[in-house]
């Protein structure tokens, strides 16, 4: 089918190069224009605004990396929602389900469908077609671009409430943000009582422990201490806010995630938005006054 892709970052890129090799028709838009002629090599067509996109094909579809520039991208001067011939708005951005209603509410009135498309699984996930893609809207909408989703990853239908996808989504990341900062606590311990941190990982992996922290970011990330599982800080802190958010708003008892909001706040602080966020173990080491991982299997130098 054809597609308008905006947003060729991290993310946006191998989801778009992956629809050009499954044989869709993309014209694509990013801001760096690299990214584009990097696409256009593999047979997309570059454009020159979200605008012009939207005036030329039907499914737009959108991988941002902020509310605003969801917001700015689908409604703002020169945005989707002035699109001629545009149907329907695929966001595969987290947003959080307020935004996402927002943008479905400003589109409805233009006739434009809104489906919020969140996506889960990373860079990894997003080069190798393994996303876990959360999709609410008009079931006949989702139906009409469920194959197209598919290349992507595993598509999973939420409902047709708006911002339901993004609900999901926040409930997910959370639980990712937790095992990250928790297998943490839990290896420093261990490393201060002087347990070799590679052997815990691997009897974390093989008992009841086992997360995706300890899984996926531990063996990759933190014991060789690269810090490169490829999703950034900031985004994961700017899931938690929205997370947390969500929680107030239904009126829920939050310790845990209040506690694990603390946390990533003491992480982006200390480390910075740009950081891979698997660095969310540095100050927790820094705290306990050791160092897990590092040259030579099981290295947990104290400091």
């Amino acid at each position: 089918m054809e597609i308008g892709f905006i947003g060729l970052g991290k993310m946006g890129f191998p989801m778009a190069r992956r629809l050009i090799e499954a044989g869709h028709k993309l014209t694509v838009f990013d801001t760096q224009k690299a990214a584009m002629d990097r696409l256009v090599a593999l047979g997309a067509k570059a454009g020159t605004s979200v605008k012009e996109i939207a005036d030329e094909v039907e499914t737009v579809m959108a991988s941002l990396p902020s509310l605003q520039a969801s917001l700015d991208v689908a409604t703002g001067k020169g945005g989707v929602i002035e699109g001629k011939r545009v149907k329907r708005f695929i966001d595969l951005s987290t947003i959080g389900s307020q935004m996402a209603v927002r943008i479905h509410d400003l589109l409805k009135a233009r006739n434009i469908v809104q489906l919020d498309s969140p996506v889960s699984g990373g860079v990894g996930g997003a080069e190798k077609g393994t996303l876990a893609v959360m999709v609410s809207g008009p079931r006949a909408d989702f139906e009409a671009v469920k194959d197209a989703l598919g290349v992507i990853g595993k598509v999973f239908f939420i409902g047709e409430k708006p911002g339901s996808g993004q609900t999901m989504k926040l409930a997910n990341n959370f639980l990712s943000a937790t095992a990250m900062v928790a297998t943490s606590e839990a290896v420093v311990m261990g490393v201060k009582s002087g347990l070799d941190p590679a052997v815990m990982v691997d009897v974390i992996n093989a008992g009841s422990g086992m997360n995706t922290a300890s899984r996926d970011k531990f063996p990759k990330s933190v014991l060789p201490r690269s810090f490169d599982f490829g999703f950034a800080t900031g985004l994961m802190v700017k899931d938690v806010r929205l997370a947390l958010e969500e929680m107030k708003q239904l009126g829920l008892s939050m310790e845990v995630a209040e506690a694990v909001g603390r946390l990533w706040e003491v992480v982006i602080r200390d480390q910075g938005a740009e950081s891979d966020f698997t660095a969310a173990i540095k100050p927790i080491e820094k705290a306990a006054g050791v160092v897990v991982g590092g040259s030579g299997k099981g290295s947990h130098a104290a400091k």
